[in-house]
């Protein structure tokens, strides 16, 4: 697999220093973001090419895809500058969060669960769309199947635990793989927010797919996000793609509530030991870093896994856990952010 610094060497070496960011090396192919100067918007397509080009000379690097989006002018800032026009695909929605992560394996999809849950019970009209479509989880960890209805040609979201959800796992079999390229997978995400009768909801919980590519642009560059969610563990290599996960919101101009570290400490079962098996406050460290909020630590136990599991969430099956009370807790700090902010009506 092709080495980053020598992506960003061979960039630097083509007259696009420092300009690089959001690398993505899968196999043979090769993804990265080049900031430009807005004033070069007549180039940009000359300067992609570029680019591309330039990466291409490395060995390996069959498949490379530039993205390249303007430069903010005033340096990194907490909260970006409002965004250029959006299209408003599901105008019943006031907020839509994005629940995302750097990378897999890191109990995201348990986060957006639990969060969406934890919402519910605020009061809030809560929905969670399974943007996950390579992996769809949300059926198994909500313990809810079965077929949406289609009801003047909108599909109908089924309910669970006081949400109203939509992910692939509903429509295709749960043993068939999705073998999709990224135009189709944007489709399914426009229409799941299009086509999908949500009704009035307070907020949108979205299990994005994990890394920062077609899906994630999509979502972030096409719908009037109020904001994204990191979800990473304590270990440096997690922490690594969480910095370009958060990095990429912030690109497209998506403010950032902050980051989750997820399986923080193990809590052993029997004795309540505690044991930091990836590390100890590596997300928070990391939050001061990007200057952003850190919005809470949630344990590794083994009732996270087996509610899930059972397809009731941790916060429902133990609402009196060391767990749940972090997920309670990350909802309120989450919904404090919510309430100075314009919904997304208003802010079109």
């Amino acid at each position: 697999m092709i080495a980053e610094d020598k992506i960003i060497d061979c960039l630097a070496q083509a007259g696009f220093s420092g300009m690089a960011s959001g690398i993505r090396v899968t196999e043979e192919r090769v993804t990265f973001v080049i900031e430009v100067d807005p004033a070069q918007g007549s180039e940009i397509e000359t300067l992609r090419q570029k680019a591309e080009q330039a990466v291409s000379s490395l060995d390996g690097a069959l498949h490379v895809t530039a993205i390249m989006t303007a430069k903010r002018q005033n340096g990194t800032s907490k909260q970006p500058k409002k965004r250029a026009q959006i299209e408003n695909l599901a105008p019943s929605i006031k907020h839509i969060i994005a629940v995302a992560s750097g990378k897999g394996g890191v109990g995201k999809s348990t986060v957006a669960v639990n969060l969406a849950v934890a919402l519910a019970a605020q009061g809030y009209k809560t929905g969670l769309m399974d943007a996950d479509i390579y992996g769809p989880s949300a059926p198994m960890m909500l313990g809810i199947h079965g077929k949406p209805e289609v009801i003047d040609e909108k599909l109908q979201p089924l309910e669970a635990h006081g949400l109203k959800i939509m992910s692939m796992g509903f429509l295709v079999a749960e043993d068939k793989p999705m073998i999709w390229r990224g135009p189709m997978i944007q489709t399914a995400l426009r229409q799941f927010l299009e086509d999908v009768n949500w009704g009035d909801l307070d907020i949108l919980v979205v299990d994005m797919p994990p890394g920062t590519g077609d899906a994630q642009l999509t979502m972030a560059q096409k719908v009037p996000l109020s904001g994204a969610v990191i979800v990473s563990t304590p270990q440096d290599i997690a922490l690594l793609d969480a910095r370009k996960g958060l990095n990429m919101f912030r690109q497209v101009s998506v403010p950032v509530f902050g980051i989750i570290e997820n399986m923080s400490v193990h809590i052993c079962p029997r004795c309540e030991y505690e044991e930091y098996i990836f590390g100890q406050q590596g997300a928070e460290k990391e939050a001061k870093k990007l200057d952003c909020d850190f919005l809470g630590a949630i344990p590794l136990h083994i009732d996270i896994r087996t509610s899930g599991d059972n397809g009731t969430p941790v916060i429902l099956a133990k609402p009196d856990s060391p767990a749940a009370r972090v997920f309670k807790d990350i909802a309120k700090k989450i919904t404090a952010q919510l309430a100075g902010k314009q919904t997304r009506a208003q802010a079109l």
